[in-house]
């Protein structure tokens, strides 16, 4: 029986959970000194995001450099993006509907005129520097040394792709700087490992403050939007990308269950990054190819944010209800519009919901952008549902473009996911580099190293 006990009180999940209950009974009964936790939460954070430019600029080099075939990269990016695009749409779409059919902000009468908005200028200040064009030009770091710096993620991404295809050009004679980059990667992830042991004071400590500052009964309060997002976020997980994992011949439940550390540290955490260096180890030993998975799961943490998807149409309708601005069904599809270009350049900011929110609002003039003090005070909460299925959904859009581009090995994703014991990544069979294993055609060879 303790040992029973001792083997379950070991695995991360079980421990982030823990913490996260244990920071939501201090912050409720001791407000005190939950209120002084935050830097618990702050500290593992950036341990994490030390290491995030690092690992994507290796593992984006590494896996293009060893393909045989450039057109294979761009063959990838282009499946990336449609993917991307398609999948964020639906996102979009069933946010939109679900809040026109529960209408969670009728009734409220908020008076704009009585609103404070001092509280959002921040975030109305990083809209206007929000554009589509701006996005775009921001694509290109002014310096490659200030991109690592700043952990800009898509500049690092740019720059990878470039150095990549450069050094992949240049042919055998790079392969022992590429070996070197792979080692330099393989000893991030034993960093990453080492991080991994302070999760549950992390998670602790940043729900110990949320629920301190803003009380649990903030959630009373907005609790109609809050059940809206969370239960729509779930729809969109199980029915969704349920049907997307079935058409990939996996199933997401067992994928869920393979993931399970990353998600309950994503909601202790609230942020996606946290665990981005352990999913790329994750989809790795899953059977997904190396280059795949370089370029798929960082760009989605730009291009496929479907948590945040359904989060913006969900809270700039709330607003419009909630002040009773009538949108028509032509406003409503325009807000829709607006949203697939905004909601799009916002990771690396801080705050990103608020600010794709306050972009969207600034650019349609109808619905008043000081709403988002009313958002405020359960953004936080929000943030929690919108990142774990931001989470899910980058690792499903690396399973669907594995698949469709013949490089996910069936055989290790079935054996990966029926597993029923530990799935952390110290527990998994160790499987042998995909990038390092010779391509037969577009099906990549995929071996677990032998005992």
């Amino acid at each position: 029986m303790l040992v029973s006990v001792r083997k379950t009180l070991s695995k991360l999940y079980v421990q982030v959970l823990i913490g996260i209950i244990a920071g939501i009974l201090l912050g409720h009964f001791y407000p005190d000194i939950g209120s002084q936790l935050k830097p618990l939460g702050d500290l593992f954070i950036k341990l994490i995001r030390m290491l995030l430019a690092p690992i994507i600029f290796a593992s984006v080099v590494v896996g293009i450099a060893r393909m045989s075939d450039l057109h294979e990269a761009g063959r990838v990016g282009v499946k990336a993006v449609l993917y991307f695009e398609i999948a964020s749409t639906v996102a979009l779409v069933v946010g939109l509907v679900v809040v026109n059919v529960f209408k969670p902000g009728s009734g409220m009468n908020i008076d704009p005129a009585h609103i404070d908005s001092s509280a959002i200028a921040t975030y109305t200040q990083a809209a206007k520097q929000h554009g589509t064009l701006d996005f775009l030009m921001s694509i290109v770091p002014n310096s490659i040394v200030g991109a690592f710096a700043n952990g800009e993620i898509l500049p690092i991404i740019f720059f990878s792709l470039l150095l990549a295809i450069s050094l992949a050009k240049l042919g055998p004679r790079t392969a022992p700087f590429v070996d070197m980059l792979d080692m330099f990667l393989q000893g991030m992830f034993g960093i990453v490992r080492i991080v991994m042991y302070v999760a549950p004071i992390g998670a602790f400590g940043g729900m110990a403050f949320t629920i301190a500052k803003y009380g649990i009964g903030t959630l009373a309060s907005f609790g109609q939007l809050m059940l809206c997002l969370y239960l729509t976020s779930i729809f969109f997980v199980v029915v969704v990308l349920g049907i997307v994992m079935r058409m990939c011949g996996l199933s997401l439940f067992k994928y869920l269950r393979y993931i399970k550390d990353e998600i309950f540290i994503t909601l202790g955490t609230a942020s996606t990054e946290a665990v981005l260096p352990q999913m790329l180890i994750k989809m790795e030993k899953m059977g997904c190819s190396r280059p795949v998975v370089g370029m798929v799961l960082p760009t989605g943490y730009t291009f496929n944010a479907d948590g945040t998807a359904i989060y913006l149409t969900m809270a700039a309708m709330f607003i419009a209800q909630a002040m009773n601005v009538h949108l028509t069904i032509w406003d409503q599809l325009l807000v829709l519009g607006v949203l697939l270009l905004t909601s799009k350049g916002s990771a690396g900011v801080a705050g990103a919901g608020f600010v794709a929110l306050a972009a969207t609002l600034a650019s349609m003039h109808k619905i008043p952008v000081e709403g988002l003090v009313l958002l405020l005070g359960v953004d936080r909460f929000l943030n929690e549902a919108r990142a774990v299925t931001n989470l899910i959904g980058n690792g499903v859009a690396t399973v669907v473009v594995a698949r469709w581009e013949g490089a996910l090995d069936m055989n290790v994703a079935r054996a990966m996911l029926n597993r029923q014991g530990d799935t952390s990544i110290d527990a998994l069979e160790p499987v042998v580099p995909l990038a390092a294993e010779p391509m037969t055609g577009n099906k990549p060879v995929v071996r677990p190293n032998a005992h």
